[in-house]
C-alpha cells in the first residue's frame, strides 16, 4: 500500500514559512539534495495545497543545473501532481506538467489512492494540507528538516489540529550545514486504518 509522506523544512520554532510566506531562510547543501533525491525516488505522486503549488509551478519548469539537481528537476516536473484547493478554478497544464485539481479532501478518496499499486505520495510544504490530512489520520510518515534558524513568528506547520498525534522516531540525520532530519512515523491511535 502507498504511504503518504510529509516532507517539510521547518525552523527551530516550528514554522514552515515566514509570516508572509517567505522561505528565504532554508538551508541547503549537496547532502540534503541527496536526501531529497532518495525521498522523491520513493514517490509516484506529489501533493500540494494552492499556495505551495503556485510557488512550485513558478519555479520548477525553468529550474536548471547547477542550481538544482537534474534528478530532482526531472521528478518535480514529470511526476503526477495533485493540488488540493477550493479557490483554484483550474490548473494550467502549460504551466507545469501532470497536474490534477481536487476541490475537497475526502478521506475515502485518499484511501482509495493509497490502495492503488505504485509508490508513495509526498506532500511538500502545504501546511494547510498537512494539518487537514493529519486531522484525518492520513499521513504515515514525516520528514522534518529542522533548520538552525528561529523566525519568532511565521506560519505553523501543525495548525488547527483537533487532537494529540503521537509520533514514533524512525531515524535522525545531521547535515554538515546544521540541519537535522527527524524522520517520524505516525503512531496515533486515531490514524485511519486502510
Amino acid at each position: 500500500m502507498k504511504r503518504i509522506i510529509a516532507s517539510e523544512m521547518i525552523t527551530l520554532d516550528g514554522y514552515f514559512a515566514g509570516q508572509d510566506g517567505e522561505i528565504d531562510w532554508f538551508f541547503w547543501n549537496e547532502e540534503m539534495a541527496q536526501s531529497a533525491i532518495d525521498l522523491i525516488s520513493t514517490a509516484d505522486t506529489l501533493l500540494f495545497g494552492r499556495v505551495t503549488y503556485e510557488l512550485m509551478a513558478s519555479y520548477w519548469p525553468s529550474a536548471s543545473p547547477p542550481t538544482e539537481d537534474p534528478i530532482i528537476i526531472d521528478k518535480m516536473n514529470n511526476l503526477p501532481k495533485i493540488v488540493f484547493s477550493r479557490a483554484l478554478k483550474k490548473v494550467e497544464w502549460g504551466k507545469w506538467n501532470n497536474v490534477r485539481l481536487v476541490k475537497e479532501i475526502t478521506p475515502e478518496e485518499i484511501l482509495k489512492m493509497k490502495k492503488q499499486p505504485g509508490k508513495n505520495m509526498v506532500i511538500y510544504g502545504s501546511g494547510s494540507i498537512v494539518s487537514a490530512f493529519m486531522n484525518l489520520g492520513l499521513i504515515d510518515e514525516y520528514y522534518l528538516f529542522v533548520n538552525p534558524v528561529v523566525l519568532g513568528r511565521g506560519k505553523s506547520l501543525f495548525k488547527d489540529l483537533n487532537d494529540r498525534h503521537k509520533m514514533k522516531l524512525i531515524r535522525t540525520k545531521a547535515f554538515s550545514n546544521g540541519v537535522f532530519l527527524l524522520h517520524y512515523q505516525s503512531d496515533s491511535k486515531e490514524a485511519i486504518k486502510a
